[in-house]
């Protein structure tokens, strides 16, 4: 554990969307370095189940988790009631939560805004708000899972890149109203895993769209989960002098194209 943790014997993170893929690592990662790891989810209910279970088996009563859905202000008012009653206390947020599906301009619908703009923005601001008392007592930080489309949108998928940027703005704007007891900063990963679009690795199309994705990065990689969640972690707990940023763990790739 590092300095941030011997300061609170007991420092508790809460990692929204916390069941699977990167969500999954970040919580991991903080368990194995002595956080108390409260996880929500809105449908994976077996894998946090599995993860939670994995946690205490090493460390009883070491994990939890909660079902909300981020897009529903009141099931965010709830997670947030139910999180802080678990140990009294939260250290350290994780904005992880996020729904990802497109909405082409012409064809997008009011309630698919909503949920995009409630699941990826709306639902951390006011967790973030709910719990924020806590944080600065605690001395603790957000750390939000932001996007590199925040800076150059993804064609037909208008509405999530609106809420990326969204979200990247609000990391700058937390920094100052929450400074200087709390730190908040926010990681924008690059091509970590294959979306599930990219998943066949049998199929000649697909493997033909990842030689595209993997031309347009300098790295000419994808990057590894472990990427994302070391940089999570040092921001929320070793960079006492960072505040407001956005940093991009993307090989590269936002530089734009390579030759």
């Amino acid at each position: 554990m590092d300095s941030f943790s011997y300061k609170n014997i007991h420092p508790v993170v809460l990692v929204t969307g916390g069941a699977l893929r990167i969500g999954a690592g970040i919580a991991e990662l903080f368990h194995c370095r002595g956080f108390d790891v409260l996880i929500s989810f809105n449908q994976s209910n077996d894998a946090a189940a599995k993860l939670v279970e994995k946690f205490n088996t090493v460390r009883p009563d070491s994990a939890h988790s909660l079902r909300a859905n981020l897009a529903f202000p009141d099931e965010v008012s709830v997670l947030a009631q139910k999180a802080l009653a678990w140990k009294g206390h939260i250290d350290i947020l994780i904005n992880n939560a996020s729904s990802f599906y497109p909405t082409p301009f012409e064809l997008t619908k009011q309630e698919e805004w909503d949920e995009l703009i409630g699941s990826n923005l709306r639902g951390a601001y006011f967790l973030a708000k709910a719990i924020s008392s806590s944080i600065k007592n605690r001395q603790g930080s957000i750390v939000n899972l932001v996007d590199t489309h925040s800076d150059r949108p993804l064609a037909n998928y208008p509405v999530y890149s609106i809420a990326k940027a969204g979200l990247k703005a609000m990391t700058k704007s937390l920094a100052i109203e929450l400074g200087p007891s709390v730190r908040t900063n926010g990681v924008s990963p690059g091509a970590i895993l294959w979306p599930p679009s990219l998943e066949d690795s049998e199929d000649p199309q697909v493997l033909k769209r990842r030689e595209e994705v993997l031309a347009r990065i300098p790295m000419k990689a994808l990057g590894d989960i472990s990427d994302i969640t070391e940089t999570v972690y040092f921001l929320a707990c070793s960079a006492r002098y960072i505040t407001g940023q956005v940093i991009k763990v993307d090989g590269g790739r936002s530089l734009g194209p390579t030759n």
